[in-house]
């Protein structure tokens, strides 16, 4: 009976009706929300779970879309995902909760963090909201989506190839990353990249208060000064020979600076009391 609910707590319902799948691990009266990027799964965070789920509470996430989550949904915008965050953090009754976001759950973050002032106490986007001013137009993303319309194996294996992988990322990494992204319908993946590209943070990010920490790659230079201008208390922290995915690509190093970004909070909140 002890598994049956389990297996029923990892499921909640979406607004429109889809199921949103989620695993828990650890306890503590801090929590992790782990939000895995386009095209992967819960499973991103594999490295990062037992490690962390010694002392905190760890949620990894399907958004819909990805994983065991529900497909049929019509909606793909960063805002719907980040209901369907707000969803499981309140199901669960999280009180304090640290959002990490990969490169799209980075959005996905501010927006789940912005329905949830009194629930989040920091988000941490990782590799992702660089320089939140360069935006592609609607006229750039219709071109792009034109263009993964008419070979789309072809085009995010090329996409993949030169702007997500750093020279030293593992053949493993991208293997695996290729293999997912190969392996999500076109009909589900160019419409949730397509609506992705269109979300502008800087409203959502000038409405966040809580810390913004990021964890970023090298791969392209992250723009603290741009990016305080909507959000002063953004920060980031750079990890040096990784590409889009860190958190697979040197776990170890980037497991040592989520702690950090912990502990400094943790210091923060002893100096406020």
């Amino acid at each position: 009976m002890l598994s049956v609910i389990l297996l029923l707590a990892s499921v909640v319902t979406a607004a429109d009706g889809v199921p949103i799948h989620y695993e828990v691990k650890g306890n503590g009266d801090l929590a992790l929300v782990f939000i895995h990027c386009w095209s992967c799964d819960r499973t991103l965070w594999e490295n990062q779970v037992a490690v962390f789920a010694k002392d905190h509470r760890v949620v990894t996430i399907d958004l819909p879309g990805h994983g065991d989550s529900g497909k049929g949904r019509t909606n793909w915008s960063i805002e719907s995902y980040g209901e369907d965050v707000k969803r499981v953090v309140t199901k669960l009754g999280l009180k304090r909760v640290v959002l990490v976001g990969s490169s799209m759950g980075g959005p996905v973050a501010l927006e789940a963090a912005r329905r949830m002032p009194k629930r989040v106490v920091a988000i941490v986007p990782v590799d992702t909201l660089q320089d939140v001013n360069q935006k592609m137009s609607a006229e750039q993303v219709e071109a792009m989506v034109k263009q993964i319309q008419s070979d789309y194996k072809g085009q995010i294996t090329q996409f993949a190839n030169q702007y997500l992988f750093a020279p030293g990322t593992p053949a493993a990494v991208k293997e695996r990353v290729l293999a997912q992204a190969l392996s999500m319908p076109p009909e589900l993946g160019i419409p949730i990249l397509k609506r992705a590209s269109l979300y502008d943070p800087i409203p959502t990010m000038q409405k966040i208060k809580i810390p913004i920490q990021a964890i970023n790659s090298d791969l392209y230079p992250t723009n603290l000064e741009g990016n305080r201008k909507y959000a002063p208390q953004f920060e980031a922290v750079i990890m040096k020979g990784v590409g889009h995915y860190p958190m697979l690509e040197d776990p170890a190093r980037f497991n040592e600076l989520l702690s950090g970004v912990l502990r400094d909070l943790r210091t923060a909140k002893s100096a406020d009391q």
